[in-house]
C-alpha cells in the first residue's frame, strides 16, 4: 500500500541512525554542522575602547587642556579632572574618567589646548565592553551550519577547534544495460545516464561525500556485487529497477541482502515507486529511473534524509507563499509535483515537463506539491513553493503541500 508524503517522512526520520561527531579546526570549518553550542569566553570588546581618532573629554566645556595622548595597544592610563581631555586614536583603551570621545574634526587644535565647534552627547564614541557580545552568550548553536560568519565568532574567543557532526557518506550507481555513462559510445537503443551524475552532484551540494560505485547490469549478482561493495556508506541511492517491469530487479537484489523495507510506494506524482529500507545501519533509497521523477523524490525524500542525518537543526521543508500565475487541474488521487519559476511574488508551472524529461530543472528554480484532494487550482490562489536552488528549511515540521 502506497504511503502519503508524510507518512514517508516520519518513516525516513523514524529509522535514522545515531549520529556521530568528530573534532575539526575552525579553517575547515565552513558549510559543517556543530554537535554543540558554544558560549562566549570573553566579553567584545574586553574594553572600553574608542571608536574614532578624536579627543578624550571630562566633563561639559567649550575648551579644554590637554594633558595627554594614547594609542591603541598603550597601557597607560589617566585620570582626568573636569576641562581636561587627552588625544585618543581608534581602538585605544578609554580611561573610566574619560566621559565623551569627541572626533577631532569637531574642534579646532591648538599646541595644548582644544576648543570645541561641534559638540556630541556624552557617551559618544566609545565602545563599552560586551557591547558586541558579552561573556556566555551563544555564538554557535547546536545545529547550526558553520558559515564564514560563525568562524570569525569562534576565532574572535580564541576557539581553534570545533565539535561537528561526520560528514554524510552516499554510495551512488548505475543500473541497466540500456544506460551508457557519459563518457562511453552509445549503441542503437541506449542512452547516456544522467540520473547518477545529477544526483552525485546534488549530493555534494548539500554536503556530502560522494562514491561513484560503479554500473550493473540487469541481473541479480551483478547488482548484489554493487550493493555489498557500498555497504560501508551511510547512503545508498539508486535509480530505476523499482517498478513493476520484468527487468526491474533493483528490489530483488536489495530483498536477497536482507534490506528492510519501509515503504516501497508513496502517493506521489511522479515517482510513486520511490523506496526506502536499510540494511545494517545503512539507510537505501531506490528512486525511480525516469530522470525528472528521480530528481524531484530525491529534493523531497533525499534532502530531507541528508539533513536530518547530518545533524542540520533546520531539516524540515518549508514553503514560500506564492500567487499562482495561472490555473492547474489534477486528475489523479496522487500528490503532483509541479516544477516551475518562482519570481518573489509568483509561482509559474513550466509549461513543458514529464518524468523522463532531463531539460526541466534546468529552467526552474524549485517546486509546488499539490495534495491529493486538489482536483483543481485556479490563479491567483495562494501555493507554498519549495526552492531548490537554495535552502529554505525550518527547525520544526510544518506542512509544505498546497
Amino acid at each position: 500500500m502506497a504511503v502519503t508524503i508524510y507518512e514517508a517522512l516520519n518513516l525516513i526520520e523514524k529509522h535514522l541512525p545515531p549520529l556521530s561527531t568528530e573534532t575539526i579546526p575552525i579553517e575547515n570549518a565552513i558549510a559543517r554542522v556543530s554537535s554543540k553550542s558554544y558560549l562566549a569566553t570573553i566579553s567584545l570588546p574586553t574594553f572600553n575602547n574608542s571608536a574614532m581618532d578624536g579627543y578624550g573629554l571630562k566633563g561639559e566645556a567649550s575648551s579644554y587642556t590637554i594633558i595627554g595622548k594614547l594609542l591603541a595597544g598603550d597601557s597607560q592610563t589617566y585620570v582626568l579632572k573636569d576641562g581636561e581631555c587627552i588625544k585618543i586614536l581608534t581602538g585605544a583603551n578609554v580611561p573610566k574618567s574619560v566621559e565623551t570621545i569627541i572626533p577631532q574634526e569637531n574642534t579646532q587644535e591648538r599646541e595644548t589646548s582644544i576648543t570645541i565647534e561641534q559638540p556630541v552627547a556624552v557617551g559618544a564614541n566609545i565602545r563599552y565592553i560586551g557591547e558586541d557580545i558579552n561573556k556566555g552568550e551563544i555564538i554557535l548553536n547546536l545545529g547550526d551550519v558553520i558559515n564564514a560568519s560563525h568562524i570569525g565568532l569562534l576565532a574572535s574567543q580564541g576557539i581553534t577547534h570545533v565539535e561537528v557532526y561526520r560528514k554524510i557518506s552516499i554510495g551512488i550507481f548505475a543500473t541497466g544495460s540500456e544506460l551508457k555513462l557519459h563518457h562511453e559510445r552509445l549503441n542503437d537503443s541506449q542512452i547516456y545516464n544522467s540520473n547518477t551524475p545529477y544526483l552525485l552532484s546534488r549530493s555534494e551540494e548539500l554536503g556530502c561525500q560522494t562514491r561513484f560505485v560503479g554500473k550493473s547490469d540487469d541481473n541479480i549478482e551483478s547488482l548484489k556485487n554493487l550493493i555489498k561493495s557500498t555497504l560501508d556508506c551511510d547512503i545508498i541511492v539508486t535509480s530505476g529497477g523499482v517498478s513493476v517491469g520484468e527487468a526491474d530487479y533493483t528490489k530483488e537484489a536489495f530483498g536477497q541482502l536482507g534490506m528492510e523495507t519501509f515503504f516501497s510506494k508513496v502517493q506521489i506524482k511522479p515517482g510513486k515507486p520511490t523506496t526506502f529500507g536499510k540494511i545494517g545501519k545503512t539507510l537505501i533509497l531506490n528512486l525511480p529511473g525516469n530522470p525528472l521523477a528521480s530528481a524531484l523524490n530525491f529534493e523531497v525524500f533525499g534532502k530531507f534524509m541528508i539533513s536530518k542525518l547530518s545533524g542540520q537543526k533546520a531539516c524540515y521543508h518549508d514553503g514560500i507563499t506564492a500567487k499562482l500565475s495561472q490555473k492547474i487541474l489534477s486528475n489523479r488521487p496522487l500528490s503532483n509535483i509541479i516544477p516551475g519559476t518562482f519570481d518573489g511574488t509568483t509561482f509559474t508551472p513550466l509549461k513543458k515537463f514529464a518524468p523522463g524529461m532531463v531539460n526541466v530543472l534546468n529552467h526552474c528554480n524549485g517546486i509546488i506539491i499539490i495534495n491529493a484532494d486538489k482536483n483543481e487550482l485556479k490563479q491567483d490562489d495562494y501555493v507554498k513553493f519549495i526552492p531548490i536552488r537554495w535552502n529554505f528549511l525550518r527547525e520544526d515540521f510544518k506542512e509544505f503541500t498546497s
